[in-house]
């Protein structure tokens, strides 16, 4: 039984890290945002609810100055200060705003928000597992190791986990009349938006190449228009 207690105890350790997890997010985020209230954005965000046959979509801006948005575990969507104030400066239009609320309802509709803080909570349990397990077999790196192999895990995840919001948002977008091309814009500013640069190889990124997330769309797109599903 001692043998097992270092799992054991990293699924416990996983447990209390979720909750605790979600409870400092939704603190974080009800402390530092606002409803928003732009009324180009409104009007954005109005025609994504027809689409989804919806009253209103709220969205909130979380007083950050990382150029980002977000789906909290709660199911809200969020864009940062930062994102915003590119977007009054005219560098972001408000249709590519809207591929942005688009992509995070999609983290929502498709269940990766909550999931995301599962996930994070239980890689950082196995992170712990694989660590004790690791250093007594390899004394001195055996804990970067384990580190090393939960770091990719989680980025392969969550690159999956674009790909997947990045189509919901493609239909959303098309069948609001709002249209892709926004959303591939957008991911060519991206780069020079968040100061990220090329370097880092696909698999270790959390999001995956901007060349090959607009592929992606493009393939959506003809197999949509070879079925007929486009007008």
């Amino acid at each position: 039984m001692l043998r097992f207690a270092p799992i054991l105890l990293a699924i416990l350790y996983g447990l209390v890290a979720y909750h605790f997890s979600v409870w400092r997010t939704r603190k974080e985020l009800d402390a530092k945002s606002s409803e928003l209230a732009d009324p180009k954005l409104l009007e954005i965000t109005t025609r994504l609810a027809k689409a989804l046959d919806l009253p209103r979509i709220r969205v909130h801006i979380y007083e950050i100055a990382p150029v980002n948005g977000l789906a909290a575990p709660d199911g809200r969507i969020f864009i940062t200060r930062g994102f915003y104030d590119r977007f009054r400066k005219g560098e972001v239009t408000a249709e590519e705003m809207g591929s942005v609320i688009a992509h995070e309802l999609g983290h929502v509709a498709l269940g990766h928000s909550r999931r995301r803080m599962i996930d994070f909570s239980g890689q950082n349990a196995l992170r712990t597992a694989l660590g004790l397990v690791l250093a007594r077999l390899i004394p001195g790196i055996g804990i970067l190791i384990a580190g090393a192999l939960t770091s990719l895990l989680a980025a392969r995840l969550s690159r999956s986990d674009e790909y997947e919001a990045d189509a919901y948002a493609a239909a959303l977008l098309t069948k609001s009349g709002i249209g892709t091309g926004p959303q591939k814009s957008l991911f060519r500013k991206l780069a020079a938006l968040t100061g990220g640069g090329g370097a880092t190889p696909a698999w270790l990124m959390s999001h995956p190449k901007t060349d090959a997330r607009i592929a992606a769309i493009d393939k959506l797109e003809a197999g949509w228009a070879a079925k007929g599903e486009l007008r």
